[in-house]
Protein backbone atom coordinates (compact mmCIF):
# COMPACT_ATOMS: atom_id res chain seq x y z
CA UNK A 1 0.00 0.00 0.00
CA UNK A 2 1.53 3.21 -0.90
CA UNK A 3 1.52 6.11 1.48
CA UNK A 4 -0.90 8.35 -0.95
CA UNK A 5 -3.58 5.05 -0.84
CA UNK A 6 -3.33 4.79 3.38
CA UNK A 7 -3.49 8.87 4.06
CA UNK A 8 -6.74 8.56 1.47
CA UNK A 9 -8.30 6.29 3.93
CA UNK A 10 -8.34 8.01 7.02
CA UNK A 11 -11.71 8.93 8.28
CA UNK A 12 -12.90 12.24 8.34
CA UNK A 13 -13.94 13.88 12.16
CA UNK A 14 -16.19 16.41 12.93
CA UNK A 15 -15.26 17.99 16.41
CA UNK A 16 -17.88 20.31 18.07
CA UNK A 17 -16.61 22.45 20.88
CA UNK A 18 -18.04 24.96 23.14
CA UNK A 19 -14.87 26.54 25.08
CA UNK A 20 -11.06 26.19 25.58
CA UNK A 21 -10.81 22.85 23.35
CA UNK A 22 -8.20 21.10 25.42
CA UNK A 23 -9.27 17.56 24.18
CA UNK A 24 -10.07 18.71 20.70
CA UNK A 25 -5.81 19.97 20.79
CA UNK A 26 -4.83 16.49 22.03
CA UNK A 27 -6.92 15.26 18.98
CA UNK A 28 -5.35 17.16 16.78
CA UNK A 29 -1.78 16.17 18.13
CA UNK A 30 -2.69 12.81 17.04
CA UNK A 31 -3.93 13.06 13.65
CA UNK A 32 -0.85 15.56 12.61
CA UNK A 33 0.58 12.12 12.50
CA UNK A 34 -0.25 10.77 8.87
CA UNK A 35 -0.02 7.38 10.06
CA UNK A 36 -2.87 7.75 12.54
CA UNK A 37 -6.32 6.45 11.06
CA UNK A 38 -8.49 10.08 10.96
CA UNK A 39 -7.88 13.32 10.71
CA UNK A 40 -10.16 16.54 11.79
CA UNK A 41 -11.51 18.28 9.20
CA UNK A 42 -13.94 20.50 10.87
CA UNK A 43 -14.49 22.02 14.19
CA UNK A 44 -17.66 23.75 14.93
CA UNK A 45 -18.39 26.04 17.83
CA UNK A 46 -21.74 26.81 19.33
CA UNK A 47 -19.99 29.61 20.69
CA UNK A 48 -17.95 32.06 18.60
CA UNK A 49 -14.50 33.31 19.78
CA UNK A 50 -13.45 30.76 22.22
CA UNK A 51 -10.26 29.25 22.45
CA UNK A 52 -11.06 25.89 20.66
CA UNK A 53 -11.93 27.77 17.03
CA UNK A 54 -8.30 29.20 17.61
CA UNK A 55 -6.55 25.67 18.13
CA UNK A 56 -8.33 24.57 15.49
CA UNK A 57 -7.48 27.41 12.95
CA UNK A 58 -3.60 27.09 14.17
CA UNK A 59 -3.81 23.63 12.95
CA UNK A 60 -4.84 24.70 9.55
CA UNK A 61 -8.30 22.85 10.03
CA UNK A 62 -11.74 24.47 8.66
CA UNK A 63 -14.09 26.05 11.28
CA UNK A 64 -17.67 27.04 11.63
CA UNK A 65 -19.23 29.18 14.30
CA UNK A 66 -23.14 28.12 14.45
CA UNK A 67 -24.81 29.94 17.44
CA UNK A 68 -27.58 27.71 19.40
CA UNK A 69 -28.93 30.83 19.52
CA UNK A 70 -30.04 31.70 16.43
CA UNK A 71 -32.11 28.71 15.84
CA UNK A 72 -35.64 28.06 17.49
CA UNK A 73 -35.37 24.72 18.85
CA UNK A 74 -33.00 22.31 19.75
CA UNK A 75 -33.86 20.26 16.64
CA UNK A 76 -33.45 23.06 14.20
CA UNK A 77 -29.87 23.80 15.08
CA UNK A 78 -29.14 20.06 15.32
CA UNK A 79 -29.78 19.90 11.62
CA UNK A 80 -27.99 22.70 10.75
CA UNK A 81 -25.10 21.45 12.17
CA UNK A 82 -25.52 18.11 10.37
CA UNK A 83 -26.02 19.97 7.12
CA UNK A 84 -22.66 21.45 7.84
CA UNK A 85 -20.96 18.09 8.82
CA UNK A 86 -22.76 16.35 5.94
CA UNK A 87 -21.36 18.43 3.34
CA UNK A 88 -17.67 18.22 5.10
CA UNK A 89 -17.85 14.33 4.17
CA UNK A 90 -17.93 13.82 8.05
CA UNK A 91 -17.38 10.54 9.10
CA UNK A 92 -16.92 10.06 12.69
CA UNK A 93 -18.39 13.15 15.06
CA UNK A 94 -16.34 13.46 18.12
CA UNK A 95 -18.04 15.79 21.42
CA UNK A 96 -14.63 17.79 22.84
CA UNK A 97 -16.46 20.03 25.84
CA UNK A 98 -19.37 20.64 23.33
CA UNK A 99 -21.97 21.93 26.21
CA UNK A 100 -25.36 20.80 24.48
CA UNK A 101 -27.78 18.11 24.95
CA UNK A 102 -28.31 16.85 21.52
CA UNK A 103 -32.18 15.85 20.01
CA UNK A 104 -33.08 12.14 19.59
CA UNK A 105 -32.83 12.57 15.78
CA UNK A 106 -29.26 13.80 15.73
CA UNK A 107 -27.72 11.51 17.78
CA UNK A 108 -29.89 8.81 15.13
CA UNK A 109 -28.08 9.97 12.56
CA UNK A 110 -24.40 9.65 14.08
CA UNK A 111 -24.93 6.26 15.16
CA UNK A 112 -22.38 4.35 16.18
CA UNK A 113 -20.09 7.23 14.36
CA UNK A 114 -20.30 10.16 17.58
CA UNK A 115 -18.17 9.57 20.37
CA UNK A 116 -18.14 11.85 23.72
CA UNK A 117 -15.45 12.19 26.44
CA UNK A 118 -17.10 12.20 30.19
CA UNK A 119 -14.79 13.10 33.32
CA UNK A 120 -15.91 10.29 35.88
CA UNK A 121 -15.43 6.37 35.55
CA UNK A 122 -19.21 6.08 34.00
CA UNK A 123 -21.86 4.92 34.92
CA UNK A 124 -20.76 6.58 38.39
CA UNK A 125 -20.67 10.69 38.24
CA UNK A 126 -22.88 11.51 35.28
CA UNK A 127 -23.82 15.22 34.65
CA UNK A 128 -21.68 18.20 35.65
CA UNK A 129 -19.54 18.77 38.55
CA UNK A 130 -18.08 15.08 38.36
CA UNK A 131 -14.86 15.88 40.64
CA UNK A 132 -16.71 17.25 43.40
CA UNK A 133 -19.25 14.30 43.14
CA UNK A 134 -16.35 12.16 43.10
CA UNK A 135 -14.83 13.70 46.47
CA UNK A 136 -18.42 14.04 47.96
CA UNK A 137 -19.05 10.25 47.57
CA UNK A 138 -15.41 9.76 48.91
CA UNK A 139 -14.02 6.87 46.47
CA UNK A 140 -10.89 5.46 45.79
CA UNK A 141 -11.05 5.94 42.27
CA UNK A 142 -11.76 8.79 39.51
CA UNK A 143 -10.96 9.21 35.54
CA UNK A 144 -12.45 9.29 32.40
CA UNK A 145 -14.58 7.76 30.24
CA UNK A 146 -14.60 7.44 26.23
CA UNK A 147 -18.23 6.40 24.79
CA UNK A 148 -20.39 6.22 21.93
CA UNK A 149 -23.33 8.33 22.20
CA UNK A 150 -27.25 7.36 23.01
CA UNK A 151 -29.83 9.43 23.54
CA UNK A 152 -29.44 9.28 26.73
CA UNK A 153 -27.11 11.75 29.11
CA UNK A 154 -23.32 10.84 29.41
CA UNK A 155 -24.82 7.04 28.36
CA UNK A 156 -23.28 4.46 25.08
CA UNK A 157 -20.82 1.57 25.38
CA UNK A 158 -17.93 2.08 26.63
CA UNK A 159 -14.44 1.98 24.38
CA UNK A 160 -12.13 3.25 26.58
CA UNK A 161 -11.40 4.79 30.59
CA UNK A 162 -8.93 5.28 32.28
CA UNK A 163 -8.40 6.03 36.19
CA UNK A 164 -6.95 8.13 38.78
CA UNK A 165 -5.88 7.18 42.56
CA UNK A 166 -8.21 10.21 44.37
CA UNK A 167 -5.19 11.44 47.19
CA UNK A 168 -6.38 12.17 50.56
CA UNK A 169 -5.30 16.01 49.70
CA UNK A 170 -7.27 16.66 46.56
CA UNK A 171 -10.02 19.00 45.94
CA UNK A 172 -11.69 19.62 42.66
CA UNK A 173 -8.74 21.59 40.97
CA UNK A 174 -6.21 18.92 42.24
CA UNK A 175 -8.04 15.89 40.72
CA UNK A 176 -9.34 17.43 37.35
CA UNK A 177 -5.76 18.60 36.37
CA UNK A 178 -4.66 14.90 36.92
CA UNK A 179 -7.98 13.24 35.19
CA UNK A 180 -7.38 15.86 32.05
CA UNK A 181 -4.09 14.06 31.05
CA UNK A 182 -5.59 10.91 31.06
CA UNK A 183 -8.40 12.57 28.73
CA UNK A 184 -5.57 13.43 26.48
CA UNK A 185 -4.25 9.89 26.18
CA UNK A 186 -7.51 8.52 26.09
CA UNK A 187 -9.51 10.05 23.65
CA UNK A 188 -7.12 9.79 20.32
CA UNK A 189 -6.76 6.09 21.82
CA UNK A 190 -10.78 5.73 21.18
CA UNK A 191 -10.99 7.62 18.03
CA UNK A 192 -8.13 5.23 17.00
CA UNK A 193 -9.80 2.20 18.05
CA UNK A 194 -13.05 3.38 15.72
CA UNK A 195 -11.53 4.90 12.98
CA UNK A 196 -9.70 1.61 12.44
CA UNK A 197 -13.36 -0.64 12.50
CA UNK A 198 -11.74 -2.31 15.58
CA UNK A 199 -14.86 -1.81 17.87
CA UNK A 200 -18.61 -4.15 17.80
CA UNK A 201 -20.99 -2.99 19.79
CA UNK A 202 -22.75 -5.71 21.30
CA UNK A 203 -25.83 -3.94 23.64
CA UNK A 204 -24.30 -1.39 25.75
CA UNK A 205 -20.81 -3.66 25.77
CA UNK A 206 -18.04 -2.77 23.24
CA UNK A 207 -15.61 -5.25 22.14
CA UNK A 208 -12.66 -4.44 21.10
CA UNK A 209 -10.50 -6.29 17.94
CA UNK A 210 -6.99 -5.98 18.91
Amino acid sequence: MSAGSAVSQRKKVGVLVSGRGSNLQALLDACADPTFPAEIALVISNVPGVLALERAQKAGVATAVIPHRDYPSREAFDAAMDLVLRAAGIDIVCLAGFMRLLSSEFVAGWQGAMLNIHPSLLPSFKGLHTHRQALEAGVKLHGCTIHLVTPDLDDGPILVQAAVPVQDDDDEDSLAARVLEQEHRAYPLALRLLAEGRVTVDGNRTLIRR
